[in-house]
């Protein structure tokens, strides 16, 4: 039987970037998203490897869904790439504490939820754990964006340390700036893009592949020695943290 991956937020850009290197691989893949439409397209583009589960997994209600379609099966890689950078709207208190509430369910909690319903079907030993994090948790810029991607970090420390000895590994990918995606939503300028690329070593701006192929390494022959790991991959943006 096929290995399998389930990757959240695996709709677009670097989750689906990821969900198709890892189907090029060998892998059975689900993908789950928020959009049945935006799924839809991915699997086409993806191919017969892959499936999708419809649900938002900040949501404790709606994390079963996915844990249904894994099934019995193990599980041989989790990829916890759901999340988003969500603006605030108004300064009041309520309104700061819903903003920092939204940006932790989205980026935190999601990966909380997968990766704890799904702890058991994960592969022992051989399982792997992916989280995706952000080069703004090491060098600050995005409010209570860059504080909820930063905890992934601690996070990751906690889950390998628990489940090394079942021989799962888990780590972080801190992406750069990365073309292709939704995460900007039309709010990147020329200028701005142009800034980012500046601020790199190699001169260009990241691709959702860079990032699949840091989880190619890291769910390889390659990375089984590697685990509690930040690994970041921002072309020189923000050096050896």
């Amino acid at each position: 039987m096929s290995r399998l991956a389930v990757i959240s937020g695996g709709g677009t850009g670097i989750g689906r970037a990821t969900a198709g290197m890892l189907a090029g691989e060998g892998y059975d893949v689900i993908i789950v998203g928020r959009r049945a439409d935006v799924l839809a397209d991915a699997v086409k583009w993806i191919g017969p490897q892959a499936s999708s589960v419809t649900a938002d997994v900040s949501d404790p209600s709606q994390v079963p869904a996915v844990v249904e379609a894994v099934g019995t099966r193990a599980l041989d890689v989790l990829v916890n790439n759901a999340g988003a950078y969500l603006a605030r709207e108004g300064s009041s208190l309520d309104e700061v504490a819903a903003h920092w509430r939204a940006n932790f369910d989205s980026n935190v909690i999601t990966s909380v939820l997968l990766t704890t319903a799904l702890m058991s079907s994960l592969r022992r030993p051989g399982g792997r754990i992916i989280l995706t994090s952000s080069i703004v948790a090491q060098r600050g810029g995005g409010g209570p964006y860059s504080a909820a991607k930063a905890a992934l970090h601690g996070y990751v420390l906690d889950l390998a340390t628990e489940l090394g000895e079942s021989g799962i590994t888990a780590n972080v990918i801190a992406p750069g700036y990365v073309t292709d995606s939704e995460f900007f939503g039309g709010r990147m300028t020329s200028e701005g893009h142009q800034s980012h690329i500046d601020k790199t070593l190699v001169k260009r701006a990241g691709e959702p592949a860079d990032i699949a192929e840091a989880v190619r390494w890291l769910v390889g022959p390659g990375g089984t020695f590697v685990t509690g790991q930040v690994i970041n991959v921002n072309g020189g943006s923000v050096l050896g943290r």
